[in-house]
C-alpha cells in the first residue's frame, strides 16, 4: 500500500540536503508562518521510470562541538537503518574516506539493506576517477560520482535505486482511496477507532502508551466510499523520546500525515488540549492536510447542556489556527457518533482539493475589496490585479499586486476569510502566495 522508503545518510557538510532538494524541489509544499507550528520538512514523495517513493533527509546530524560525536551520528543512522527499505550513502570526494564514514558504513553494513553509495562534489564529472578509487575500500559495491550542486550524475543515482527497490504494491489509484490518518498522543483510543470501524480487531488495543510502533494501513468500504485508514503511533513529548525506536515510530506518524488525505486529530476529552495536542495539530496543519477534530472518550465526560459549546470554545482558543477544523464528541470504545465521521472525512476531502475557477475566484475578490478596501501606506495604495488557483490539496491562490510590501497580513487574513467563507472550505487550511505585477503587465 505504501511507498518503499529512501533514505539520505551522511556525515555533515557531504550535500545531502542540496541532494535532497534537487530531487524533490519542484514538488515542496507551500507552509504557513504560523507561530507555534514550525516545521522542518525532512520526507517527500518522488518517483522515477514509473516506480513510486519516498525520501528521507536525515539532515540535523550536525555535532554540538568541533568534535565528532559519533553517539549522535549513530543516532540519526540508526533511525534511517530501521525505517528504510533502501539507504543513499552520501560522500565526499574531495575529502576522501574519513574515519566517520568507516564508521557508518560499517552500521550500515550490519543492517542488511540494499545500499548505494555515492560520492558527491565530483564537480569535474569524468577527471576524477583516480579519487573515486579509495571509497572502494568501505566494501559497499561501486561508488557513484555525482555533483548534486551542478546536477551532475544524479540520474544515475535515481537509476540504482529504482533498481535496487524492494517490489512495493503501491498504486497511483490508490488517490482515488481516501486516506484518513488517526494522529494524536499515545493511549488517547487511536487503536480502538481503527477496531471500531473495522469491526474486529486489527489493531493492538493496550492501556500501556506506546503500543504502536509502526503506522498500519487498514482498509475499509461502506455505502460512503473507500478508506484506508492509517492508524500511527502516539507522538510524544522530546523530553519523552528516549529510545531510537520511538523516535522512528515519530517519523512513521509524519510520513501518515504526509500521505494522508484527511488526518483525525483524536483528544481525549478527559485531559482537554494539550501543548503535545497542539504540536501534533500543527504537523498536520501545516502539511496542508484537511482535518477533523475528534473528542473521544465524550462517554467518560461529565457534562450538562452547555458542555458541548464550552468544549468547543475552549479547543478553538488553544488550537486557533485550526479554527477552521470541524469538532466531533465520540466514544471509541461504545461507537457512539462514529458512524458520523464518513461523511465528514468525505467533505473534508473534497474541500481540500476543492478548484475554483479564476472568473468565479475574482468576482468574489472584486466583492470582498469592494466591502474592504486595500490598505494604504505613506500615501501609496494597494491594488490588487487578479487571483488564480495555483494547486490544491490545500487550495493554494496566488494575488497579483502592485507592491507586496503593502499587502499586510491583516487583510490577507481577510481575503482568505471570504474565500473560506465563499466556498466553505471546511476543514482544510488555505494558502495565499503574493506576487508582484506592473500595470502595464
Amino acid at each position: 500500500m505504501s511507498k518503499p522508503i529512501v533514505a539520505i545518510v551522511g556525515r555533515p557538510n557531504v550535500g545531502k540536503s542540496t541532494f535532497f532538494n534537487y530531487i524533490i524541489g519542484k514538488r515542496i509544499s507551500i507552509v504557513e508562518d504560523t507561530p507555534g507550528v514550525t516545521r522542518d520538512r525532512v520526507y517527500a514523495e518522488a518517483n522515477w521510470r514509473g516506480k513510486y517513493f519516498t525520501f528521507i533527509d536525515t539532515g540535523g546530524i550536525e555535532p554540538k562541538s568541533d568534535d565528532i560525536i559519533l553517539s549522535q551520528m549513530k543516532e540519526q543512522a540508526d533511525i534511517a537503518i530501521n525505517i528504510a527499505d533502501l539507504i543513499v550513502f552520501l560522500t565526499d570526494i574531495r575529502a576522501g574516506v574519513t574515519s566517520a564514514d568507516k564508521d557508518i558504513a560499517l552500521m550500515l553494513k550490519k543492517s542488511g539493506k540494499p545500499i548505494i553509495l555515492v560520492c558527491n562534489k565530483a564537480d569535474n564529472y569524468g577527471k576524477v576517477s583516480d579519487d573515486i578509487y579509495e571509497f572502494y575500500n568501505l566494501g559497499l559495491g561501486d561508488p557513484i560520482a555525482i555533483s548534486a550542486a551542478n546536477t551532475i550524475g544524479i540520474g544515475d543515482v535515481l537509476d540504482a535505486i529504482v533498481d535496487n527497490l524492494p517490489e512495493s504494491n503501491y498504486n497511483p489509484e490508490e488517490e482515488l482511496v481516501t486516506k484518513v490518518a488517526i494522529i494524536g498522543k499515545p493511549n488517547v483510543g487511536k487503536s480502538s477507532l481503527v477496531n471500531k470501524i473495522l469491526g474486529e480487531n486489527r489493531v493492538i488495543v493496550s492501556d500501556i502508551a506506546g503500543t504502536t510502533r509502526d503506522a498500519i494501513d487498514s482498509e475499509f468500504e461502506n455505502e460512503f466510499g473507500k478508506y484506508i485508514f492509517i492508524d500511527t503511533a502516539g507522538i510524544r513529548r522530546k523530553s519523552k523520546v528516549n529510545e531510537n525506536i520511538e523516535r522512528y515510530s515519530i517519523m512513521r506518524t509524519l510520513l501518515a500525515i504526509e500521505r494522508s488525505d484527511v488526518c483525525l486529530l483524536m483528544i481525549d476529552a478527559n485531559e482537554g488540549v494539550t501543548d503535545q495536542d497542539a504540536k501534533i495539530a500543527g504537523e498536520a496543519h501545516e502539511a496542508g492536510k484537511g482535518i477533523i477534530i475528534v473528542i473521544n472518550k465524550w462517554d467518560e465526560y461529565e457534562k450538562d447542556n452547555y458542555s458541548v459549546d464550552k468544549y468547543k470554545k475552549e479547543v478553538y482558543n488553544k488550537l486557533s489556527y485550526l479554527s477552521y477544523a470541524p469538532i466531533i464528541f465520540i466514544s471509541a470504545k461504545t461507537g457512539q457518533r462514529v458512524h458520523k465521521l464518513y461523511e465528514m472525512i468525505n467533505t473534508v476531502a473534497n474541500k481540500n482539493a476543492m478548484r475554483v475557477s479564476t472568473s468565479v475566484l475574482n468576482q468574489v475578490l472584486n466583492e470582498a475589496i469592494a466591502i474592504v478596501q486595500p490598505p494604504t501606506d505613506k500615501g501609496k495604495r494597494l491594488r490588487i490585479f487578479y487571483m488564480t488557483q495555483a494547486s490544491t490539496k490545500p487550495p493554494t491562490f496566488v494575488v497579483f499586486v502592485n507592491d507586496k510590501s503593502l499587502f499586510h497580513f491583516s487583510y490577507e487574513r481577510y481575503l482568505v476569510n471570504q474565500i473560506r467563507k465563499e466556498f466553505d472550505l471546511t476543514g482544510t487550511p488555505v494558502r495565499m502566495i503574493v506576487r508582484e505585477k506592473r500595470e502595464k503587465e
